[in-house]
């Protein structure tokens, strides 16, 4: 199981953002859904037995989709990179993803890559598409802006000292003279629990910054490892506000701390367990995975 997995907030549309990346895709698929219960159509007001999560695959890395309504929108603070080894695969992803969507910066040749753009997708979702031979194929990219500019570097080290199997592996700093800070982190690769992901810091006038739309979920096995993670990974940050254990940290980066067992619970096939777990869920901060055992068995 993928420890850490990009967990993106749809209005109500999932299942069609879903099917839509797993198309485009080589080695990709849909995977299992969940559906909404009694007491989560209440909480959120969605039709009781629409689909409410849903996991998906794409070049290996996992993610999941949740239908929550339109409360949360995806901004380009977040975005995914993809690395595309020939001209031919990024000129018709460039031609896939930008039906319907945003150009933010072009598809041409840059001083970095022979060949880059960045867009946001019909739904929302910002991508980064580049002629690159690169490990990992799709990168979770986090920039850094307005009162998170300049924390790339520390937060990159926080998170560092958080996760086992983790390292910077590399920081390209702006320069003299640029319109970017002298020193700050222009693009920065490292690592958590064995994951890739980008960092940089832009000064620029963005109106955006991180929000829920995009979290990071990170699968625990036991109630050990879910207060560790929950408590260095809140710290500075917010907590208070959140349930089901969501939190944001310092930098405003939302996460979701929960236990691998959750999602069985919640697609059982018994309805009556998965309920009894999901009325347990809702009113928890941080996750308390006896308590779930403890409605999943009816006790």
């Amino acid at each position: 199981m993928q420890k850490i997995t990009p967990h993106l907030w749809y209005d109500n549309q999932a299942e069609e953002a879903a099917s839509f990346y797993t198309s485009i895709f080589k080695n990709s698929k849909v995977g299992s859904v969940s559906r909404y219960g009694d007491a989560g159509a209440k909480v959120s007001g969605r039709p009781k037995g629409s689909v409410m999560t849903l996991t998906f695959e794409l070049e290996g890395q996992q993610f999941i989709a949740l239908n929550g309504g339109p409360i949360f929108t995806f901004t380009p603070a977040v975005s995914f990179f993809v690395s595309c080894e020939r001209p031919q695969e990024i000129d018709e992803l460039w031609r896939r993803f930008t039906d319907g969507g945003r150009v933010l910066m072009e598809l041409d040749k840059y001083a970095f890559a022979e060949k880059f753009g960045w867009l946001q997708d019909k739904y929302g979702l910002s991508w980064q598409l580049i002629l690159a031979s690169r490990t990992q194929k799709i990168t979770p990219y986090l920039m850094f802006v307005r009162e998170q500019h300049g924390k790339a570097e520390e937060a990159m080290k926080h998170y560092v000292s958080i996760f086992p199997d983790s390292n910077i592996n590399r920081i390209e700093r702006y320069g003299k003279g640029g319109q970017e800070p002298e020193g700050t982190v222009m693009h920065a690769v490292f690592s958590l629990a064995g994951q890739e992901f980008i960092a940089m810091d832009s000064a620029l006038d963005h109106r955006f910054t991180f929000t829920e739309a995009i979290s990071f979920l990170v699968n625990c096995e036991t109630q050990e490892e879910m207060d560790y993670y929950w408590e260095e990974l809140s710290e500075g940050g917010d907590a208070t506000a959140q349930q089901c254990g969501w939190l944001k940290d310092k930098y405003g980066l939302s996460w979701q701390i929960v236990p691998a067992i959750l999602a069985e619970m919640i697609q059982d096939p018994d309805a009556a367990k998965s309920e009894r777990v999901m009325t347990a869920l809702l009113p928890m901060k941080k996750i308390d995975i006896e308590v779930l055992r403890q409605a999943f068995e009816g006790r």
